[in-house]
């Protein structure tokens, strides 16, 4: 069976991307991690490699066409034969055509095999096997995403993930072009069938694009459509306030140490390193620390399961000058000093208002940090970055009178703020994380960067 070659995810708020250059053509063999194509995108150009060895059987995207994420660009495998091989039993086409219908025969006889338990494991095999659900449902006529011949491996692992039928997933109707079947389209229709709006799936995918009557441009009324960055946002967003029940939680920081730390060290540190240490160093620090004490909060949601991550990268929310957003990583930010953070901060936060971040500087990301103080803002609510299952905002440093020791002091105060999913992080562990942050940002040792 052919290996897609699909358009990767570069960047939390990259929705697509423009193919620059193909360096193979149809019939060249190609090696695993080989690279085959460019993308470019508005904030990442980047060599895309090989996901197998073979040869490229087909070509979809040509040049200067843009794409969005999951779309399938080539198609990896023999000489074009080999895409019917995994049928190799059968001498005709027809035998693989009737293959299908074994495992369509159970659910057609009654609805016994939607109410057994043991019919649920079934979904993933079928769902490997994208053209298996399309023959039948052309034969019904009930959808449009069948049109499209083929579901890209994204589709086909959130129905795996989600338990969703060949059936189902014949049923819903596609947004995309021809009809294809899409990550918001399958998302729409799994979130329906949470919900208790169950079949038909289409409709609640249809009616997801034009959820009210559009506004008309006037004299006093300017319409502007999102570019795709906006809508990649708006989408990420909304897809995980309806994923996660979210819970925020608020601690107080005294910052007055490390304020004092800073500007004691900040000239020094920019004339050796040659550029300026912040804040976000210290944040990054903590954070790292304290996930390696509350693992959970290090984590994602798998259906029932925890997936407890082993590396802590975290990621941070970096602002562009055009009102766009990046989420650059930080790998492994707690096997590193104060000054190695320092490093890769100042690197990714440059690279990422240059547009010169590659895919991976993007992906892999398992806790985030956002900066709500940047613009002044005391503190805010952050919207967990998915798959994650926590994300902590800082508010901005001001001088408030407190009470220590029985005495009224000035201090330099910030306030702390979680967001974080109740699934897998309840009150109580949202505040030991916390409270570990605020330790150690009140106690950190700087000496390092001395």
């Amino acid at each position: 069976m052919p290996t897609d070659l699909v358009m990767p995810q570069m960047g939390e708020s990259v929705a697509e991307g423009t193919v620059t250059k193909w360096y193979v053509q149809v019939g060249d063999s190609i090696e695993k991690d080989q690279t085959v194509l460019s993308i470019s995108t508005d904030k990442v150009d980047a060599e895309i490699p090989a996901p197998a060895a073979g040869v490229i059987s087909e070509i979809l995207i040509p040049e200067g066409e843009k794409v969005s994420i999951g779309t399938v660009l080539a198609k990896i495998g023999g000489d074009g034969a080999s895409a019917d091989s995994p049928p190799a039993p059968a001498p005709d086409p027809e035998p693989a055509a009737a293959a299908p219908e074994p495992a369509q025969a159970a659910p057609a006889p009654a609805p016994e095999a939607p109410a057994s338990p043991p019919a649920a494991p079934a979904a993933p095999p079928a769902a490997t096997a994208p053209a298996a659900p399309a023959a039948p449902a052309q034969a019904a006529g009930s959808s449009s995403a069948d049109r499209s011949g083929f579901y890209s491996p994204l589709v086909l692992n959130i129905a795996r993930v989600e338990g969703v039928t060949p059936q189902e997933l014949s049923s819903i109707d596609g947004s995309g072009s021809g009809g294809r079947v899409q990550k918001r389209d399958i998302l729409a229709f799994v979130e329906a069938r949470k919900s208790g709006v169950t079949t038909p799936a289409a409709p609640a995918s249809s009616a997801a694009p034009a959820p009210a009557p559009p506004i008309p441009a006037g004299p006093d009324t300017e319409v502007v459509p999102m570019d795709s960055m906006r809508r990649a946002i708006a989408d990420h967003m909304v897809r995980s306030v309806h994923t996660s029940p979210h819970v925020n939680s608020l601690h107080e920081v005294d910052m007055s140490r490390i304020v004092r730390a800073r500007e004691r060290i900040k000239n020094a540190f920019a004339a050796r390193e040659g550029y300026k240490i912040t804040y976000t160093t210290f944040f990054v620090a903590a954070a790292a620390r304290a996930l390696r004490e509350f693992p959970r909060v290090n984590a994602s949601v798998d259906g029932t399961n925890m997936i407890l991550r082993k590396r802590i990268n975290i990621g941070i929310a970096v602002a562009l000058a055009d009102g766009g957003l990046i989420v650059p990583v930080i790998k492994s930010a707690d096997t590193m000093n104060l000054v190695g953070i320092a490093r890769t901060v100042n690197d990714l936060v440059t690279r990422a208002r240059t547009r010169k971040l590659a895919p991976d500087d993007v992906a892999g990301g398992t806790f985030t940090i956002t900066n709500l103080g940047s613009a002044g803002s005391l503190t805010g609510t952050p919207i967990i970055n998915q798959p994650q299952v926590a994300i902590i905002g800082v508010g901005v440093i001001k001088k408030r009178p407190v009470v220590i020791d029985d005495m009224i002091g000035i201090r330099d105060m910030m306030y702390l703020s979680m967001g974080y999913d109740h699934r897998l992080v309840d009150g109580m562990l949202a505040g030991q994380f916390l409270s570990a942050v605020t330790k150690h940002l009140e106690t950190m040792d700087i000496g390092e960067l001395e």
